[in-house]
Formats: C-alpha cells, structure tokens, sequence
C-alpha cells in the first residue's frame, strides 16, 4: 500500500512540476496596438511581439483579435508608393492571414503627408482617426498596448 501512495503522490508531483514548468496558460483576449514608429527595425519588433501574442493565443479567431492601430511617422511605411522596406509590408500582410490580426491605418494623419487611402495594400483597412479608433476599441473591451 505504501509503495502504491508513493507511486500516486510522485506522479501527481511529475504533472504539477511538467504545469509550473511551462508556466501560466493565456486566455485569448482583444489587444489594440498603438503603432507610431517610423523605423523599420522598431516595428519589425512590434511586429515580432504581434506573432508572439498571436502564437499564445494559439491562432484562435473566435477568441483572440489583435487590431494594430498604424499612424504618424509608421505611415510612410505601408506606403505603396514610398516604402522603405517591402519586407516589413510583406510580413505585416502574411500576418492577418490568420485571421487574427487586423491593420488599420490613419486617414487623417495620411492626409497630411500627402497619401491617399489608395496608396496602401488591401489588407490595410484605412479608418478616419487612429486616436478615436484606439478609444472605441479600448471602450469595447480591448487591451492596449504600445
């Protein structure tokens, strides 16, 4: 009997160590990004975190939604007609193909430098302010980030 207690009380230890060992389980939630950089190697990182979350997440539409917000000096980056770097538009576009992500981008701030909503990739929804978009996603539940 005692060899069977030892037994149970070691396996039950193997699964409580295999548990703290990976640490805390995410629970999908909606996050808003607030993405103004205008360096391609600053948003390459805010990239790299987006696939981060996305991958804890576990690619999971129903629950997880990530919006990232693109305005000020990130803009001319997604420019069709002024980028700096195709690779970080390239990325950005594989990205929302899980369905998780969203990019959204500044008319007004396009505006004033000079871009029109046709001067960006499709997968970029172009919304009429970024400040007032970031407020109503954070008014209906989402995290914000930066």
């Amino acid at each position: 009997m005692r060899l069977f207690s030892r037994a149970i009380v070691a396996i039950l230890l193997m699964f409580w160590v295999a548990a703290w060992a990976s640490g805390p389980a995410y629970a999908p939630s909606r996050v808003v990004y607030d993405v103004s950089v205008g360096e391609s190697e600053a948003l390459h990182a805010i990239l790299d975190r987006i696939s981060m979350l996305q991958k804890v997440y576990d690619y999971d539409p129903f629950e997880a939604s990530i919006v990232v917000v693109v305005h000020e000096e990130a803009i001319p980056l997604f420019s069709n007609t002024a980028r700096q770097d195709p690779g970080l538009v390239n990325r950005s576009g594989g990205l929302v193909m899980g369905e998780i992500i969203q990019f959204r981008l500044c008319r007004a701030s396009a505006r004033q430098q000079g871009l029109d909503d046709s001067d960006f990739p499709n997968f970029i929804h172009v919304i009429p302010m970024a400040d007032a978009e970031i407020v109503h996603l954070q008014n209906t539940g989402y995290a914000y980030l930066r």
